[in-house]
């Protein structure tokens, strides 16, 4: 699967990350099949020295399929290469235990609007043969109730 991602450059606590093109396998600063782009971090965000793209080639890129890593994709939405994503969108961060469990909770209240829908379709069979079943419990109840009463 190929990935637009970041491979860093630099020296210690300088970091220069090149916007590369790479198979998923390939390490992280390893082989990479084109450099489509640079990013600074260390200069301020109003610099246009910061980030430096191809856009013609990473459009190319996305267009053969290649996925951007979170970071890459908040770049490329900076720039209006790619729509910005969302915030908090990464299924691949770690979540914090407190925020997990309230995603649950929130997650287990949104299928119960559309659970009705199919409920009354299964509960249609159900009415059905629950009269019948009802009534030969109500003849059975006496019968086991008075063998009850001998035991005592």
């Amino acid at each position: 699967m190929l990935k637009l991602r970041l491979s860093r450059g630099g020296s210690k606590k300088r970091p220069v990350y090149k916007v590369v093109v790479a198979d998923s396998r390939f390490p992280r600063d390893g082989r990479f099949i084109e450099k489509v782009g640079f990013f600074n971090p260390l200069l301020p965000k109003d610099k246009k020295e910061r980030v430096g793209l191809e856009a013609e080639r990473i459009k190319y890129w996305l267009g053969q399929g290649a996925k951007p890593t979170t970071r890459v994709a908040r770049i490329l939405g900076e720039n209006d290469l790619i729509p910005m994503p969302a915030a908090g969108n990464n299924p691949n961060k770690a979540v914090p235990k407190k925020e997990r469990n309230k995603k649950e909770e929130d997650g287990a209240e949104a299928p119960k609007a559309p659970a009705p829908e199919a409920a009354p379709a299964a509960e249609a069979p159900k009415t059905e043969a629950a009269p019948a079943a009802e009534a030969p419990k109500t003849e059975a109840a006496p019968a086991e109730a008075a063998p009850a009463e001998e035991k005592k």
